[in-house]
């Protein structure tokens, strides 16, 4: 890893991760946002890059084009940024195993729900439905199959009888902009990484729902 931990950060809409994530580096100075991706030419998201003056590339699906070659093209793009971590900050799609494989360690997500509980679509919602009475978010690390990589840090919010799914995700969102760009920093001061599908801080092994102090 380069002594400044380059950053790229994939996006598809507004971007308030990702704006988190720069507030953050500009506070670290081993991290460094270099670059955004965006399937999406209006997501908001690149608007606050160049308002950080953060160079940006768009990599829009094409009519007929399979997820391999799209992928294939976003790699070309990642590239270019020469990135040590790939961040996916409300990315819209589904990778192939193919590209997941060639960025495996180097490549986090955050998921709206308390993992391994409600991976995919809709967690709020389903929080709501199962009268949970505790939901979050998960920063973990991308492996092929779909919100499954080792879990590295959670924040847990409650769930009161009268939220919906606008409250609730408020909520989490908060906590989102909180936790994200500390894994960020981790992992750009070399505390973090993964090894055999298991994630590691300060070369302690991270259990399954991720770091948990004492």
């Amino acid at each position: 890893m380069t002594e400044c931990c380059r950053v790229l950060v994939l996006i598809s809409g507004n971007g308030s991760n990702l704006q988190a994530i720069i507030d953050g580096c500009d506070d670290n100075v081993s991290a460094e946002v270099v670059g955004v991706i965006s399937n999406k030419p209006d997501a908001y998201g690149l608007t606050r890059a160049h308002q950080g003056e953060i160079d940006t590339s768009c990599v829009i699906v094409r009519k007929d084009e399979t997820r391999q070659q799209y992928d294939q093209r976003l790699q070309q793009a990642i590239e270019k940024y020469q990135p040590d971590l790939i961040v996916l900050a409300g990315f819209m799609r589904i990778l192939s195993d193919e590209f997941v494989s060639q960025y495996m360690g180097r490549m986090i997500n955050i998921h709206p729900s308390l993992l391994p509980k409600y991976a995919g679509l809709n967690t709020h919602q389903r929080a709501i439905d199962a009268k949970d009475a505790e939901h979050g978010a998960s920063v973990h690390f991308v492996i092929p199959e779909l919100d499954a990589g080792p879990v590295i840090l959670q924040a847990k919010v409650p769930v009161y009888e009268e939220d919906n799914v606008e409250t609730l995700s408020a909520r989490v969102h908060e906590q989102e902009h909180a936790i994200y760009p500390l894994v960020v920093k981790w992992f750009s001061l070399q505390r973090l990484k993964m090894v055999d599908n298991i994630a590691y801080l300060d070369n302690e092994s991270i259990g399954i729902h991720g770091f948990a102090p004492d």
